[in-house]
């Protein structure tokens, strides 16, 4: 924007013709007019990513922003030496609850789940949706604690079968546990959770 007698232009503003001072001021409206544009852009931006990271099934957060989290735990864990555990979990029988009940079922069951996990874990722990699952970031946790904790979300599970009104259906979840040292880097505890979950999965 130029400013009507700004004095680096050499032109004092009583010395400009109307034609002049009307397209100045066009130009400080349009460029008003661009600003609020690229002001809008930007929030709708946001606003796609954030779609872009959300479940639309339980309204968790993605497995981008699983990622980010998982990062800021492995670095947390190298500066600090402060254990934290991934826990990577899966719902033995989803696809038999879809065939059986319908596919609505098979949402229901999901949402079901992550309202559970909420219950669980604290302001300081994150959940989020991964793969056909759910993943767990959970601080302060050492090995044997994370694994305390990933038996009592299966036990908490069991425990709350999926209402459907005309029925009760028993939900198993399926649960794999990586603990977060210092010195890991975050696709190794991805993998390692992912390997434990199969190894339970064989059982």
């Amino acid at each position: 924007m130029i400013p009507v007698d700004d004095p680096d232009h050499g032109v004092p503003a009583d010395q400009l013709t109307p034609e002049v001072r009307g397209a100045i001021e066009r130009l400080q409206e349009e460029n008003a007019l661009l600003r609020a544009a690229l002001a809008d852009t930007r929030a709708r931006i946001g606003d796609l990513e954030q779609a872009a990271d959300t479940d639309p099934v339980t309204g968790l957060p993605g497995e981008r922003s699983l990622a980010r989290q998982l990062e800021r735990a492995v670095s947390q864990a190298g500066r600090h030496g402060t254990p934290s555990a991934l826990i990577m979990i899966d719902l033995r029988g989803l696809a038999s609850i879809n065939d059986r009940h319908g596919r609505i079922a098979g949402d229901a069951a999901l949402s079901h789940v992550a309202r559970l996990l909420g219950q669980l874990i604290r302001a300081s722990d994150s959940a989020a949706r991964s793969g056909a699952g759910f993943a767990l970031l959970l601080d302060h946790l050492d090995p044997d604690s994370a694994v305390d904790t990933g038996e009592r979300i299966a036990q908490f599970i069991a425990a709350h079968p999926l209402d459907l009104g005309r029925a009760q259906v028993a939900l198993e979840a399926i649960v794999g546990v990586a603990t977060i040292l210092p010195g890991d880097e975050a696709g190794d505890v991805l993998a390692r959770a992912q390997r434990n979950l199969e190894r339970v999965k064989e059982f």
